[in-house]
């Protein structure tokens, strides 16, 4: 206790300390994205012991240490005790070989000391660890658990990373409580950002049918559709989640996904975790009150959603025919809830209008791309020289949608849907207009978002579809 202050170590932890996230959730999430199928071969490692686990998730897994998101107040106290002359250690329940891993990126240690195949250096194995080390009292430690309470206990002070009373109330029985570090705590909007309400607006697609049919005065009709409605959002949001887990590493590559609740660390994996299954129970359970039919759509989409997060996202055009069969099955899934069956005109205009948005949407991230000066875009198959090809592929999809629309109306059996069909001529212009003046906003990089969320707030996308509304009235 007499030793001074820059005679003593500073043992730093790692997960939830000196990283905003945690190694072993990330691991997992990892060996899922890359290699999905050894997920089955976890509870066998672990019948083995944690130790073993991570071992083996070391094995399996590799980090880009460069984007995971830091603590920054702890890498200024870490710089400052290295200015003072302090011994500064990594001491971590990490596995070693990503404990060196991360030591080395930073270049800010002076010591490794982590678990290893047999021994998961964690809570009072940690704390015996350092004790004979550096002796009883003889270093400070940073840690933000209660599994950290053992190693405080040996401790000459601590400083906590955490905003939990309670932890700092059980840290200073144990030892003297030099700092608190409060991380940001992440608020009610954050997990509706998580969850990304906005891309419900997506979901309206199940009311298509609906209103195609002109059977929006059916209350039962509707009320189905409704409920169609809140089971896709809690799935979509379910798997939006996932996603999210899944792509953390190339989302902290990215200029504005890197801001993402899971990528900046702001919200806990193992919260995500929890999120996924609770968002499925919702979405199965409302499902379950509409018709069978229903039910299997919405099992379809997961599975097909979660192909996507997990393969598909990465095969060059696969990826843009998923997204757009996937905006199509909105509306297959209002005509199964409402029992409306969509027309073949409805599902011929909806494959290529939502091929187009959906190139759009990889022409616009191929952009962002080119700006930064890369090759290509974290996680995608694409370089930024498709853009050219991208662009014919996307353009030519949009004008084959308003074809199809022409078509549509010149079908002999559109007289027995409308009074006035002549008024529906009027809506391949406006069509013509808002698919031409999309792509030229992605050329010029004007459009930053999902394109669909765009149209939401663009005045001109929301003026041609009142006007086109107001043409389908007047026929």
């Amino acid at each position: 206790m007499n030793a001074l202050h820059h005679d003593v170590p500073l043992c730093v932890d790692c997960d939830g300390t000196l990283l905003r996230t945690d190694l072993l959730h990330e691991g997992v999430l990892l060996l899922l994205k890359n290699a999905p199928w050894k997920i089955f071969l976890l509870p066998m490692w672990l019948l083995k012991g944690k130790a073993y686990l991570k071992a083996r998730l070391a094995q399996s897994v590799s980090f880009s240490w460069s984007t995971l998101p830091l603590n920054d107040d702890v890498v200024d106290m870490v710089r400052r005790a290295r200015v003072e002359g302090r011994t500064v250690v990594l001491a971590t329940a990490s596995h070693r070989s990503q404990a060196e891993g991360i030591a080395s990126h930073l270049g800010l240690f002076d010591d490794v000391v982590a678990s290893d195949e047999k021994v998961n250096l964690s809570g009072h194995t940690k704390g015996q660890d350092l004790v004979s080390r550096y002796g009883e009292r003889g270093f400070d430690y940073l840690g933000n658990d209660r599994a950290d309470l053992p190693v405080w206990q040996h401790a000459r002070r601590a400083t906590v990373v955490s905003a939990s009373d309670s932890l700092i109330q059980a840290a200073r029985r144990v030892t003297e409580v030099e700092r608190v570090i409060t991380p940001i705590r992440p608020g009610s909007m954050t997990y509706l950002k998580a969850l990304r309400v906005h891309q419900w607006l997506k979901n309206l697609l199940v009311f298509v049918p609906l209103i195609a049919a002109h059977a929006w005065g059916r209350i039962d009709e509707l009320q189905a559709a409704v409920m169609g409605f809140l089971a896709f959002s809690l799935c979509a949001s379910a798997v939006y989640v996932l996603n999210d887990l899944v792509d953390l590493e190339s989302d902290r590559r990215h200029v504005r996904k890197r801001f993402r609740p899971f990528a900046s660390g702001l919200i806990p994996i193992w919260q995500g975790c929890l999120m996924v299954p609770v968002l499925l129970a919702g979405a199965f359970g409302i499902a379950a009150s509409l018709p069978a039919r229903f039910l299997l759509v919405l099992v379809l989409y997961f599975f097909l959603t979660l192909a996507y997060s997990l393969l598909l996202k990465r095969q060059v055009i696969v990826d843009v025919l998923m997204l757009a069969g996937l905006y199509t099955l909105r509306v297959i899934a209002g005509g199964a809830a409402t029992g409306i069956v969509p027309s073949f005109w409805l599902l011929a205009f909806s494959m290529f209008i939502f091929l187009s948005l959906a190139v759009v949407k990889r022409y616009s991230e191929l952009l962002v791309t080119l700006q930064q000066r890369q090759g290509q875009p974290a996680g995608r198959g694409y370089t930024v020289k498709d853009l050219p090809v991208l662009m014919s592929i996307g353009t030519g999809s949009g004008m084959v949608s308003v074809l199809v629309f022409a078509l549509y109306i010149n079908n002999p059996e559109i007289s027995k849907t409308y009074g006035n069909p002549l008024w529906l001529w009027l809506v391949p212009s406006l069509l013509l207009y808002w698919v031409s003046r999309l792509w030229m906003k992605a050329h010029r990089g004007e459009i930053d978002d999902d394109p669909v969320v765009f149209a939401v707030r663009d005045w001109q996308s929301l003026l041609v579809v009142a006007l086109s509304t107001m043409f389908f009235l007047l026929a």
